[in-house]
């Protein structure tokens, strides 16, 4: 995003923004600070109860403070896969890092036999387990998840490996679909074990 807004954006009267704001293009109601109901209601367009605009922005100076460094976050942001003796062999663990090394997301998984899960199949047989998928809350919604998804897959793909297993909840599972991953039929229970 620039300091500076886009000068063809212009608002529903043919108006050009206030050139001292960021100008960004609504695309979706997540978008748009105007939109209430974007993180609680999933609707089709024609059931928004307000219009979108074309474009926003923020006359807030802490919102607009954040909302740029969240954009340098989306810029700068690396994920790398973290090996050594500290993470076990059959352990995945992928980062994702700045630049000064602040740390701001992670993903976890391991590997599993099916053989051993199932009585059947190649004991070199391997399938993947998402332990879990975590982005400091401030940095939430950039495409971090997702692009730690992406990594975990890609280090997949290139061992062979053909299927991942996981259970997520709230926004979790929206994120596992929009990275390819389907809901089983299964129906996983929560537990929890408090020692006295």
């Amino acid at each position: 995003m620039s300091a500076v807004p886009h000068d063809d954006l212009r608002d529903e009267a043919g108006r050009r923004y206030p050139a001292h704001l960021d100008v960004w293009e609504v695309r979706e109601p997540r978008d748009w600070p105007g939109a209430w109901w974007a993180d609680w209601y999933k609707l089709p367009p024609e059931r928004y109860p307000l219009p979108l605009p074309p474009a926003t922005y923020e006359r807030n100076r802490r919102y607009r403070d954040n909302r740029r460094r969240r954009e340098t976050v989306r810029r700068t942001v690396r994920i790398r896969r973290v090996t050594g003796t500290d993470v076990p062999r059959t352990g995945w663990r992928f980062v994702a890092e700045l630049p000064d090394g602040e740390l701001v997301g992670e993903l976890r998984a391991h590997e599993r036999n099916p053989h051993l899960r199932y009585g059947h199949g190649r004991d070199s047989e391997r399938e993947m387990v998402l332990d879990g998928t975590l982005v400091a809350f401030n940095y939430r919604r950039l495409g971090i998840g997702r692009r730690l998804v992406e990594a975990l897959v890609g280090g997949m793909r290139d061992q062979g490996i053909v299927s991942a297993h996981a259970i997520a909840d709230g926004p979790g599972i929206d994120l596992l679909l929009a990275c390819g991953f389907r809901l089983e039929a299964s129906r996983p229970a929560a537990l929890r074990l408090t020692r006295a």
